[in-house]
């Protein structure tokens, strides 16, 4: 199962392995998703650090500021390092937040099932209709098949942080979503899928 070229992933996953030996930070986006679900495998790398991890980061990289996206980056071997900082950055919740929904997983310090869909859910929606935003739904799917994924710590979050129009557009992505051949739904399993998550989530 793939959905960028495994060239393209395996690399990006040697750069990922490479970073957490030497800086300590919060792995979010697809590979977050990744070590929770094991189906796609990402080609960007999402972290979310402290600022004097970042000081170290610049002595080792080229690193440009991004003020529309609030956001640093890095470009590596033909991959993008997007960098979050706390009282700058909001990758889908307050980075500065993210540190009470971190956990272990797999040797990486990543976030809880249900903050990490919060934030694909919000990329999904920025990148609507787009190659990455197909990955994001496919990425949020994935996270929502998981076991043991809360749908109440997800209304929670949806609460604490005014993220209520979030859910209204999972609501609508779900309904226009036919099939994910990527997870091996077809019409008719997708179907099934949509029919028993809506009954939780309306």
């Amino acid at each position: 199962m793939a959905y960028y070229h495994s060239l393209i992933t395996d690399k990006s996953w040697q750069i990922l392995k490479a970073l957490a030996g030497k800086y300590r930070f919060i792995l979010i986006g697809g590979w977050a998703v990744f070590l929770w679900t094991r189906t796609l495998k990402s080609k960007d790398i999402d972290i979310v650090l402290e600022f004097d991890e970042l000081e170290k980061i610049r002595n080792d990289f080229e690193i440009n500021k991004n003020d529309r996206l609030k956001k640093y980056e890095i470009k590596k071997e033909g991959i993008d390092i997007d960098i979050y900082v706390p009282f700058y950055s909001n990758p889908g919740l307050p980075a500065e937040d993210l540190q009470k929904y971190q956990i272990k997983l797999e040797g990486f310090t990543t976030l809880t099932l249900e903050a990490l869909f919060i934030l694909k859910l919000g990329a999904a929606r920025a990148r609507l209709n787009s190659p990455k935003g197909q990955k994001d739904l496919i990425d949020l799917v994935s996270l929502l098949m998981v076991s043991g994924f809360n749908w109440k710590k997800c209304e929670e979050l949806f609460r604490k942080y005014d993220l209520l129009d979030l859910k209204d557009f999972l609501i609508e992505l779900l309904r226009a979503t036919k099939e994910i051949p990527e997870l091996e739904l077809n019409t008719h399993k997708m179907a099934s899928f949509k029919k028993k998550t809506l009954a939780k989530v309306i």
